[in-house]
């Protein structure tokens, strides 16, 4: 009888010769955009947001007047990059005069997902006490998870998570079931119900806009986490939209985010 490839299902790396050297060159170039951006008015690294060794943040200010805030949350299964790896993502948005904010997080298996949700949460507040003008929100891979996971109802404060304006997760997981039948979950440690109780297609979204972006050449099981949110909360807001972009992969839809003029930065900077 045929049977599922769960492992199949959720490796983005099975057309990439070699993952640890797109790895390393995310590394390299986000040193190099620390090092030679002409668009960096301003940054300040390792900033923290709580008591946990990873629980820190860079940002990244604009040279003239921010127009806001984003917050970029990386991928990686919970376990994989932290901010050192991300920082050219900033590059697109900054230059469209918004201040940029990558955080770290704890990581599995040290610990839970859930944990790694109230994580999040906590930078959160910290970036909506700081901060004046928009909050925004843009996630990748697992980073999509928590981005999404912000805005379910009833799970940050209702006076504060009014003032986040939009959110953009791309290629996101929000049916965490099936990853209890892969080799990831020896890491993950999830059981069913934190599995459920991290499904962000579950709950009802806060009012505001979603956008649940995906490459259009991604594996098919990225599309339909992409599909079972945007229908799930499309039944309970309005302000819910889905893109499938043409012809890119789960790695090359997040790289846009480098270039000032790419459809993905424009949707989350105007």
């Amino acid at each position: 009888m045929w049977k599922l490839d769960w492992d199949d299902a959720f490796n983005n790396f099975v057309n990439v010769e070699n993952p640890n050297s797109l790895i390393e060159n995310w590394k390299k170039r986000s040193s190099s955009f620390k090092s030679n951006s002409t668009v960096i008015g301003e940054m300040e690294l390792d900033i923290p947001y709580s008591d946990h060794p990873r629980e820190k943040y860079d940002i990244f200010l604009p040279k003239k007047q921010s127009r806001g805030t984003i917050i970029f949350l990386h991928g990686g299964f919970w376990f994989r990059t932290g901010r050192e790896h991300w920082s050219f993502t900033a590059q697109g948005m900054l230059s469209q005069g918004w201040s940029v904010i990558i955080p770290s997080y704890p990581q599995a298996p040290d610990v839970k997902i859930t944990q790694i949700t109230h994580s999040i949460s906590k930078l959160v507040y910290k970036i909506l006490d700081d901060c004046n003008g928009s909050i925004r929100m843009i996630g990748h891979s697992a980073g999509g998870h928590l981005a999404s996971r912000m805005i379910c109802e009833n799970f940050l404060k209702k006076n504060m998570v009014k003032h986040i304006e939009k959110v953009i997760s791309v290629s996101g997981l929000y049916d965490l079931r099936p990853l209890l039948m892969t080799k990831l979950n020896n890491i993950l440690k999830l059981n069913y119900e934190e599995a459920v109780h991290e499904s962000c297609f579950l709950y009802d979204p806060i009012d505001t806009k979603l956008t649940c972006w995906v490459g259009a050449s991604e594996r098919p099981e990225f599309l339909r986490q992409n599909r079972i949110l945007a229908e799930a909360w499309s039944k309970k807001s309005k302000n819910i939209e889905s893109y499938y972009d043409p012809g890119k992969d789960h790695f090359t839809v997040i790289d846009q985010l480098e270039e000032k003029e790419s459809l993905l930065t424009q949707s989350i900077t105007k």
